[in-house]
């Protein structure tokens, strides 16, 4: 049975009201939000802040700021004041995000590791925090081997698997724009994996695969592989690339025509990607792993209104994996009662986060024997214009989390413990 968390008792003690300024300070590192009194407990997160993943990157970080002050104000971690050390890990460098890692660990001693965004320096970086035997937390780093064929017992994971999401959008693309399929894919372990499950979704639907090409991360021009995938005559366009990839291939696929002969769509999609996109780019099915228009879910608003007084814009889904990741550690230790990262990773095991952190119609609770987090999944279109600036995803579907992610079994996960 997944167990509750317990609230965090207030203090009397002033607390630090943390936070960074959003903006180009953020650009070098690291960053701390000090605290006064006694020694803080330290949260290191390793994330990229610049190149093709930085617009995602500074998202998840803003989610975490929000996180560090709203834990302070209850409290803190075991009664001390929480830290939150930043550090630029890059958007595609495995050695800068091991190196920054490393650091945060040995030089700034810190009790908890985030990151990353890119699914394969997240790979990298568990490998460190797993030798160090550090609680590692993963927001939005998505290939399957995190928590599965590679898992560890110390790295915990806030957004879905790929297969998660291949399995949420796969009917749906069938549904929205037929079975053959052409996949443009990012030239990494996110995009592998992710075009590896959505065809094995997409084989229990009868689909056909046309054609598939891989793009290196940071590609500006597209048009060969537009041509190329228009040549095959799918019946849709899978793009399966991210941030700035997203935002070029799209623009440049809408720039040839092609959404007027071809459905354009993929599996993962980003606020950040759609806001980056021409009103007319904004199209095609995709699934959203969080999205700020709840209006029937419990503290979704105050979440939002909180996120809007600190940027003046919504949250997207990153804003939320940062902000989720950071009270998983606070949640982690207060419920263990100790940073002892064994003790800490055992109280995460079927753990289910608080309504206030969870902020989705289903309860979101991290699998025993795997620490994937299980929760909603929201299926739809992209839209140019809905009830408000921010409102550029229409959710058709929530999708169950437990539905979506198949047996621990099938997730190749085989986990040991630490004698």
């Amino acid at each position: 049975m997944d167990r509750k968390a317990p609230p965090l008792k207030a203090n009397r003690r002033n607390v630090l009201k943390a936070g960074l300024a959003v903006g180009a300070a953020q650009l070098a590192g690291p960053f701390i939000i000090n605290a006064r009194g006694e020694e803080p407990v330290k949260i290191g997160l390793d994330n990229p802040l610049t190149g093709t993943y930085a617009a995602v990157g500074k998202n998840e970080l803003i989610g975490c700021q929000l996180a560090i002050e709203q834990i302070n104000a209850k409290g803190g971690i075991l009664g001390r004041h929480a830290e939150l050390v930043v550090e630029d890990s890059t958007s595609g460098d495995s050695s800068t995000a091991v190196q920054k890692a490393r650091k945060l660990i040995d030089r700034d001693k810190v009790n908890f590791l985030l990151g990353n965004v890119n699914s394969a320096l997240a790979l990298a970086m568990a490998d460190v925090s797993s030798e160090k035997k550090v609680l590692h937390i993963v927001p939005g780093g998505h290939t399957d081997a995190v928590t599965g064929a590679t898992c560890h017992w110390n790295v915990f994971r806030v957004c879905n698997t790929t297969q998660m999401e291949a399995n949420a959008v796969a009917p749906a693309l069938i549904k929205n724009a037929g079975k053959k399929w052409y996949f443009i894919t990012p030239d990494y372990a996110f995009g592998h994996t992710l075009q590896s499950g959505l065809e094995k979704a997409g084989t229990r639907l009868g689909y056909t695969k046309l054609g598939a090409d891989l793009t290196p991360l940071g590609t500006t021009d597209f048009s060969s592989y537009l041509i190329k995938a228009e040549a095959a005559k799918p019946d849709v366009i899978i793009f399966l690339t991210q941030g700035d990839d997203m935002i070029n291939a799209l623009k440049q696929a809408v720039q040839f025509g092609l959404d007027k002969r071809v459905h354009l769509a993929g599996a993962q999609q980003e606020l950040e990607a759609l806001e980056g996109l021409p009103p007319e780019a904004r199209i095609g099915t995709w699934v959203f792993e969080w999205y700020w228009n709840q209006p029937n879910v419990p503290h979704v608003a105050e979440f939002v209104a909180a996120i809007k007084k600190k940027t003046g814009r919504v949250p997207t889904a990153r804003t939320w994996f940062g902000f989720a990741s950071t009270w998983s550690c606070a949640l982690a230790a207060n419920h263990a009662k100790s940073l002892d990262a064994i003790k800490m990773a055992k109280a995460l095991q079927g753990f289910e986060l608080p309504p206030e952190v969870g902020l989705m119609p289903d309860k979101a609770f991290y699998r025993a024997g795997q620490n994937q987090l299980i929760g909603s999944l929201f299926v739809g279109n992209a839209q140019a214009k809905g009830s408000a600036p921010d409102d550029l995803f229409h959710v058709a579907e929530v999708v169950h989390g437990k539905e979506a992610a198949g047996t621990l079994e099938e997730s190749g996960c085989k986990m040991t413990w630490p004698a």
